[in-house]
């Protein structure tokens, strides 16, 4: 193999561990973002609403 092939296989690999790089990154941006309120379709919001209606069924088991 000349230095020209090794430089080829080089570059190559840097493409691919890039490009899973950043896929990672957009992956992790993404999930993040589920975990912040932003006013009713996150999952932050879904779970605050669970929470606040098992702490209402609380309140009226504690009642009775």
């Amino acid at each position: 193999m000349q230095a020209q092939d090794y430089a080829t296989i080089a570059v190559a690999v840097c493409t691919i561990v890039g490009a899973f790089a950043t896929a990672i990154r957009w992956l992790v941006k993404h999930y993040l973002n589920e975990l912040k309120p932003n006013g009713g379709s996150s999952l932050k919001d879904s779970v605050k609403r669970l929470e606040d209606r098992i702490d209402d069924l609380y309140k009226l088991i504690a009642e009775k």
